[in-house]
């Protein structure tokens, strides 16, 4: 990297109401809501001329919702009326464009497949979003069909989309496949964003970019209306810029649904705010897990700072390494194969519009439309899950995916039990590759995997910079362990202020 690109560049600091978006909180935000200097129209036409100004830089929205105007308008008239809902209220909220809403946006996944596709009902977290007053302000990019289409498929690209760049150097990806969420919320197109996961979806992408992201765990957050890849390990969950903002905002997320059974019996947390602590490190055990395998020198570098400040603040460091990674490795995209063919028939099926009825008809308007969906990479993928024979009763699918979950779960379970450990930390990515369309992603290592496959809670908070490229630390824990890992996450944050806002430069 070019030393003299290392040091930050003036950037314009988002200002309103003379607030400065880049520090200001939900809360922050609601009590000059409250108090006057701020309303949620003006707020809501801030982000849409800033994503109107900045986001042909970065292609990280799909599409502005034409309602947003008239749900912040609604907003403030609850205020006004002494009806406020809560903190979210007015709050402007991007979603990925793979979760489902029944408005007069579309919901793509980013191929010209479900153009015509027509939801009759929001997503259960877009039901919880508008009954908490948020601001649906649009549809981001992200990597089409949430990465799940071809083993050389760029991060960030989607035939709807393009290419997702990364704002703080823009010829370096963003990760994915919640790309586009990601990118918005570093690059401040509005306050919070919710992306999906599968492994590593949101984590990863939170990481290159420089936020908050939190991966819940299963049964957490409703998967209803989410454009499916695996029954067992998709999630929704916040993108933010700061702890807080992700707690508010996993806290309208999270809840029951009758149409999703995972949620069945799941803790409901509404307030996770309560649980940021500044001195949540203290005497608290923590695994230290190098997932780099040596393939990224730099961030083991900053990791080992980033060790020694958790042991500043009081923390136990503990080296580990997490068994049974490599019978995970092998079991795991066997398993999604069935699952992916099971779930998006399923969905095609349940989706009104003119769409194809199934993933053989995907596959043949990908061949029919190959100048515009496959141009870069091809829909290996696809042709692998579509030529499995079986349905999810299907002995072999049963084997594998018990294979994956159980050596997943057993290695965190049997880690932090052994250890007496609280969380257990790794390197969320290591600096973001430069993006080759048609090659493929050159991501040296992921930590994601272990909570994404047991499904237990993992969230990425900024932990350093590589030049001028963000490095996140993961912090993951078992299931339902969400108030344990943002209040380490939140202690970690207010001690480093690690985040930087992203400078937009062209190569590096």
């Amino acid at each position: 990297m070019n030393a003299h690109l290392s040091a930050p560049a003036p950037v314009e600091i988002p200002t309103i109401a003379g607030i400065d978006l880049e520090q200001a909180t939900i809360p922050d935000l609601r009590r000059a809501m409250d108090s006057g200097p701020l309303t949620s129209a003006e707020l809501t036409a801030f982000y849409l001329d800033r994503i109107r100004r900045l986001d042909s830089r970065l292609h990280s929205v799909i599409t502005t919702n034409p309602d947003a105007p008239r749900l912040a308008a609604a907003s403030d008239d609850r205020r006004g009326a002494g009806r406020a809902r809560g903190l979210l209220d007015g709050i402007p909220v991007l979603l990925k464009d793979n979760i489902d809403t029944a408005d007069r946006q579309r919901t793509t996944a980013g191929s010209f497949a479900l153009a015509g596709a027509r939801p009759v009902a929001d997503a259960h977290l877009v039901e919880r979003l508008r009954e908490a007053g948020a601001v649906i302000l649009g549809k981001t990019n992200l990597s089409e069909w949430a990465n799940f289409r071809d083993r050389r498929s760029s991060s960030g690209w989607s035939a709807v989309g393009g290419q997702t760049a990364n704002p703080y150097v823009l010829d370096r990806n963003t990760c994915g496949s919640s790309s586009g969420s990601s990118a918005a919320i570093a690059a401040n197109l509005a306050t919070v964003a919710v992306g999906t996961e599968t492994n590593g979806s949101i984590v990863c992408a939170a990481g290159a970019s420089g936020v908050v992201g939190v991966k819940p765990s299963i049964g957490l957050v409703s998967r209803r209306g989410l454009v499916p890849i695996s029954a067992v390990q998709d999630t929704a969950g916040p993108l933010a810029r700061n702890v807080t903002d992700a707690a508010v905002l996993l806290g309208v997320l999270n809840g029951p649904d009758v149409g999703d059974p995972s949620t069945d019996g799941g803790p409901a947390r509404p307030d996770y705010l309560r649980f940021l602590e500044p001195d949540a490190l203290r005497g608290k055990r923590i695994g230290v897990w190098d997932a780099t395998g040596g393939t990224s020198p730099e961030t083991v570098e900053v990791f080992t700072r980033a060790v020694e400040r958790l042991a500043s603040l009081g923390a136990i460091p503990v080296e580990v390494t997490i068994p049974g990674l490599d019978v995970v490795g092998r079991s795991e995209l066997p398993s999604m194969l069935y699952e992916f063919k099971h779930g998006i028939n399923e969905y095609l099926a349940a989706t009104p519009g003119d769409h194809p009825a199934d993933l053989a008809g995907l596959i043949e308007f990908n061949q029919s439309n190959s100048d515009t969906e496959m141009g870069h990479f091809g829909q290996e993928l696809f042709e692998e899950a579509q030529a499995t024979s079986g349905d999810l009763t299907d002995p072999e699918y049963l084997r594998l995916r018990a294979e994956a979950t159980g050596a997943a779960r057993r290695g965190l379970d049997d880690t932090l039990t052994a250890h007496r450990l609280n969380a257990i930390v790794a390197p969320t990515n290591g600096p973001a590759w430069r993006t080759t369309l048609g090659k493929g992603d050159a991501y040296p290592f992921g930590s994601s995997t272990p909570a994404a496959v047991s499904g237990y809670a993992n969230v990425t908070v900024p932990m350093a910079f590589v030049g001028p490229l963000p490095v996140g630390l993961s912090i993951m824990a078992g299931r339902y362990s969400e108030p344990t890992v943002l209040a380490l996450a939140y202690a970690f944050e207010q001690a480093t202020r690690v985040r930087r806002p992203p400078e937009f430069l062209p190569t590096s």
